[in-house]
């Protein structure tokens, strides 16, 4: 499992009901249903990521984050995760509303466009960065809309969404930075994770 995967873990209470939104095969779920006895559900755009779940007992739908979250009830969960997805909606400002809105809470995970590396890459040789969490050519990448953990930030505070915790990762996906949220995390996190309540 990915190592922002374990430390999302680590932020959900045991015996909770949660929503995984992209959930992918499903590695999340099934972690938390043996870990922390989650009433865990999922959605998934790709077929075969629900295939894969599927067949390993767990309860998952295809689904798309962009439309479907609007047919899920308030409060529905008391956990939504988004992980590594944010950047590949069509509309990262409604889907964190619905986040907040299903869930009591809502952790999202998203590589950081403003580490220092991916901005020496840019100024260096003038063309797209690949790092190990963006590791697409620009023009094969599900990626459309990234931001820094200063952008993501500033849409939490004007969607008056409460940043409850926060941590940011190193290359190798181990947490060196919690709570502060300034440059320095800005410049040094690769990725970042981010608990939030409406």
């Amino acid at each position: 499992m990915r190592a922002d995967l374990r430390l999302i873990a680590d932020m959900v209470e045991p015996g909770s009901r949660v929503l995984d939104v992209g959930c992918g095969d499903g590695a999340l779920l099934a972690y938390l249903a043996e870990t922390k006895r989650v009433d865990g559900r999922g959605v998934e755009l790709s077929q075969a990521g629900v295939n894969a779940c599927v067949s390993n007992g767990m309860s998952v739908i295809q689904g798309d984050a962009d439309t479907d979250l609007s047919f899920y009830p308030s409060a529905a969960f008391d956990y939504v995760i988004l992980s590594q997805t944010l950047q590949a909606t069509r509309n990262p400002k409604q889907v964190l509303r619905e986040l907040v809105r299903i869930g009591q809470h809502a952790i999202v995970s998203f590589p950081n466009f403003g580490h220092w590396r991916v901005r020496l890459q840019l100024l260096a040789t003038g063309r797209m960065p690949r790092t190990g969490t963006l590791s697409y050519d620009w023009y094969d990448t599900p990626n459309i809309h990234l931001c820094t953990i200063t952008d993501f930030i500033a849409l939490a505070h004007s969607l008056d969404i409460t940043v409850e915790r926060f941590l940011t990762l190193d290359p190798k996906g181990r947490s060196w930075s919690q709570g502060r949220v300034g440059r320095i995390a800005n410049l040094l996190g690769e990725q970042a994770i981010f608990s939030l309540h409406g």
